[in-house]
C-alpha cells in the first residue's frame, strides 16, 4: 500500500508544481506588457521618448534636424499630418512642432496617438516637454485641429559615441481610435 499512496502523492506533487508553474506563467504574461513599457520608457528603447518637466539647462553648437511623420490607425476616421516636413535645432535647444488632425465624420470621434523616433538608439534623447500624444483627442464632427508638441534633444546624446553619426531624427506619431472613450448618449425614442 505504501507504493501505491507513495504514487498518488508523486502525482499530486506534480500535477501542484505544474499548476503553479502555469499560474505563474500566467501571472507573468499579464506582468510583461506593462514591465516593458516602463523599461522602453526608462531606457528609450524601441525609439520610446521621454518626458521632461522643463527645456534643456544648455544649448551645443550640434545641430541635428527632426523629420516629422504623421499616420492613422485603421478605425479612425482622421485626416492627420504634420503642419512642417522637419526641423533643424541645436542640441538642447526647445523645438515647437504642429500636427494638424481632422475628423472626417458626423459624429464626435476620440483618439490617441502613439509615437516613436528612429533611429530607435535616439529615443532615450528626445525629450518632450509638452504633447498632444499624453492624452486623447476628441474631435467634434468635421472639426480641424492644429496640435502642439514641446520639445528638445537632450544634450546627453552628444557625449554618446553611439549617436556620433546621427544627423536626422524622426518623430513619428500614429492616431488610433480611443477605446474608453465614454459612450455617446442614447437620445433615441
Amino acid at each position: 500500500m505504501t507504493g501505491q499512496n507513495g504514487s498518488q502523492d508523486k502525482n499530486k506533487k506534480t500535477a501542484m508544481l505544474v499548476s503553479l508553474t502555469v499560474a505563474g506563467m500566467v501571472a507573468m504574461s499579464f506582468a510583461a506588457v506593462p514591465a516593458y513599457k516602463a523599461f522602453c520608457q526608462v531606457t528609450g528603447w524601441g525609439g520610446t521618448t521621454q518626458r521632461a518637466d522643463a527645456e534643456s539647462d544648455r544649448t551645443l553648437a550640434r545641430e541635428v534636424t527632426v523629420r516629422f511623420d504623421a499616420t492613422v490607425g485603421q478605425g479612425l476616421s482622421w485626416r492627420f499630418k504634420p503642419e512642417q516636413v522637419s526641423q533643424t535645432l541645436h542640441i538642447g535647444e526647445t523645438g515647437l512642432a504642429f500636427y494638424e488632425a481632422e475628423n472626417l465624420t458626423d459624429r464626435p470621434i476620440t483618439g490617441r496617438a502613439t509615437f516613436n523616433v528612429s533611429p530607435a538608439k535616439a529615443g532615450l534623447y528626445f525629450r518632450k516637454i509638452e504633447c498632444f500624444c499624453f492624452t486623447e483627442q476628441t474631435l467634434q464632427p468635421g472639426e480641424k485641429v492644429s496640435m502642439p508638441v514641446t520639445y528638445f534633444i537632450d544634450p546627453g546624446l552628444d557625449d554618446d559615441g553611439n549617436l556620433d553619426e546621427v544627423q536626422t531624427i524622426t518623430l513619428a506619431y500614429t492616431f488610433f481610435p480611443w477605446d474608453d472613450a465614454e459612450p455617446e448618449p442614447d437620445i433615441g425614442g
